[in-house]
């Protein structure tokens, strides 16, 4: 079977023209990068509060890169996650009220209180799990995507993972499986220039890890992460593909954090302006000024969006803190299947 394996030399960016994108679609888009943006702003302020237990790792600033992918593939398909994984719950559809008391440590959370901030998972919805091991989502995708081959049941697996993860064994073991397989699997990079504290540019010799692709004959395409039009596009590219039995693709996303690695991170590792350049490609911004007047979403309906979604927010935030946290006897159950 014939493979691409051309890399694309320069990010795909979006274009002047948007026929593809009806006002229904952009209106979607814009909801779903406010459901993340919203929800890690306030995961932001409650653990700078002293209320929220242990680490997280929020998505704000990327959302252009889970939006973009949810909204070019099917609510049937698979994703898996990362330890900065409420962005991807949040865009695939995880309910928000489960996810904060979560965070919160309830037993109303999505996981009973029990997986916390970073193995978040609602098979539901075909969320495989967040994973706080670098790479350690990339054999699960394969798995999945295996599953829905054998099946023949039309569905992709989408993979995200950091920069970093592409130096792990695991990510080099994924991708030759899911290529020799021809498997329908999508790994997603969100390359947001550092491995925690590690720059990219110290700890690889490529500029663009797309270039990977070619060890495995499949295609590489380098996507600027802050366009969600652009991810939206090559994502829908990729499932296509996938879809019809010519296997993987590897997309990667240019990005910026605008926070930390993690929350408290006191940020020596980088130069300060990074984050004030960084916010000048805000990816709600790019879609508000140069998406929606080209296809006709207003500013009153943007407006009417986000004090949904504000009012979402807060009542998931009120569910998360009035929920009781687990019994000291339900310690042990849920750790091993029962037969």
């Amino acid at each position: 079977m014939d493979k691409m394996t051309e890399v694309t030399t320069e990010p795909q960016k979006e274009t002047t023209t948007f026929a593809d994108i009806d006002h229904a679609m952009g209106l979607r888009m814009y909801e779903n990068m406010r459901r993340v943006r919203d929800f890690d702003e306030a995961v932001h302020e409650l653990n700078a509060a002293g209320e929220l237990p242990g680490f997280v790792h929020v998505y704000v600033g990327e959302e252009g890169i889970a939006s973009g992918v949810m909204t070019a593939i099917n609510d049937d398909d698979y994703i898996t996650s990362t330890h900065r994984g409420h962005g991807h719950c949040v865009a695939k559809g995880v309910e928000m009220d489960g996810m904060m008391a979560e965070l919160y440590g309830r037993v109303t959370g999505i996981c009973k209180g029990k997986g916390g901030s970073m193995h978040i998972a609602d098979f539901s919805k075909g969320m495989l799990g967040a994973n706080g091991i670098v790479a350690g989502s990339t054999p699960i995708a394969v798995g999945a995507a295996l599953s829905a081959q054998m099946r023949n049941s039309g569905q992709v697996a989408v993979c995200f993972f950091g920069d970093g993860a592409t130096n792990e064994g695991i990510f080099h073991e994924s991708l030759n499986l899911a290529s020799i397989w021809d498997l329908p699997c999508i790994f997603v990079c969100e390359n947001n220039g550092y491995a925690q504290t590690t720059a990219t540019s110290y700890a690889m010799n490529v500029k663009d890890l797309a270039v990977r692709a070619k060890s495995y004959n499949i295609p590489g395409v380098i996507v600027d992460g802050q366009d969600i039009i652009a991810v939206h596009r090559a994502t829908k590219k990729a499932a296509e593909r996938a879809r019809e039995g010519k296997g993987p693709s590897l997309l990667e996303c240019k990005t910026t954090r605008f926070y930390g690695h993690f929350e408290g991170d006191n940020l020596k590792y980088r130069d300060p302006n990074e984050a004030i350049e960084a916010r000048k490609r805000d990816p709600l911004v790019l879609f508000a000024d140069n998406v929606a007047p080209a296809i006709g979403v207003t500013t009153d309906e943007m407006k009417v969006i986000d004090e949904k979604v504000a009012d979402v927010i807060k009542k998931a935030i009120e569910f998360g803190r009035s929920s009781p946290f687990p019994s000291p006897e339900d310690c042990l159950n849920d750790v091993y299947v029962n037969y």
